[in-house]
């Protein structure tokens, strides 16, 4: 029985829209990260009678005809980039993108250079602006050892006030990364992403310019996830998950009448 199939197929697409929900929950206090979106596709028709056919040698055609489906399947998971907020974190080093774009983060043993929106950034023992991770923020920054205050301006420039000085000087220039599809990019974890062939290839410049987002200093994104709406659409997969097993058990009773007729 076809049904039998299709309620398998039904089944398995929820499971993954569960594990979709589960990790946009999991991620709700996680810096900067944006909910993903479970997408799902119906499978290939059984053309009993194809529509538009002709049903007599009058040539006569077949309004609607006779098509039965098989099921679904998961399409694909898209990244929702809308709806983040901004934190005040008062940390000198936490940066916030309004807008869009990426900063660039070079990763270790010379693997290339990954994208991140999470700017909890912090100096390590050279004074190099560097991520949680301890990767280095591109293009390489060092804040000196007698810097007194940081300040990160709108466009990315990095300031500081030495001990015993009155001016401040410049230290470096923050550069953010755009893409023409921000979902293309491949998730890494540690809230890093990778460009990928379907992303295109990044386009760089400075912060507060046409196209690019600015900087916001003693900030931090937030993640976008919605407590109330997963919950929500939880509950509306377990029922879908349900119904599809609901459609096995039915299917094996009937075939049990079957098997039992004399």
């Amino acid at each position: 029985m076809r049904s039998l199939y299709i309620g398998a197929t039904g089944m398995l697409a929820q499971q993954t829209n569960v594990d979709v929900i589960s990790n946009n929950i999991a991620n709700m206090n996680t810096t900067a990260y944006t909910r993903r979106r479970a997408e799902f596709n119906d499978l290939l028709y059984q053309n009993i009678v194809r529509p538009g056919s002709q049903s007599s040698a009058s040539q006569t055609v077949v309004p609607s005809g006779l098509q039965l489906g098989l099921g679904v399947r998961t399409a694909a998971v898209y990244r929702i980039t809308e709806g983040s907020g901004l934190i005040n974190t008062t940390n000198t080093l936490d940066l916030a993108i309004q807008g869009r774009g990426y900063f660039q983060i070079e990763l270790p043993e010379g693997k290339g250079t990954a994208y991140t929106r999470d700017g909890a950034f912090q100096r390590n023992g050279d004074g190099v602006i560097v991520t949680h991770d301890g990767y280095i923020v591109q293009p390489e920054i060092t804040i000196p050892d007698n810097a007194v205050e940081v300040y990160i301006n709108n466009s990315g420039e990095v300031w500081v006030k030495q001990d015993g000085e009155t001016d401040e000087i410049n230290v470096g220039q923050l550069e953010l990364a755009t893409f023409i599809n921000e979902a293309g990019l491949e998730a890494m974890g540690q809230n890093l992403f990778l460009e990928t062939e379907a992303s295109g290839a990044p386009n760089v410049d400075n912060p507060d310019t046409e196209g690019f987002g600015s900087i916001l200093q003693g900030y931090l994104e937030t993640s976008n996830v919605n407590a109330v709406s997963e919950i929500t659409e939880l509950v509306s997969a377990q029922r879908a998950y349900e119904m599809n097993s609901k459609i096995i058990t039915i299917s094996d009773q009937m075939l049990t009448t079957i098997n039992q007729m004399k």
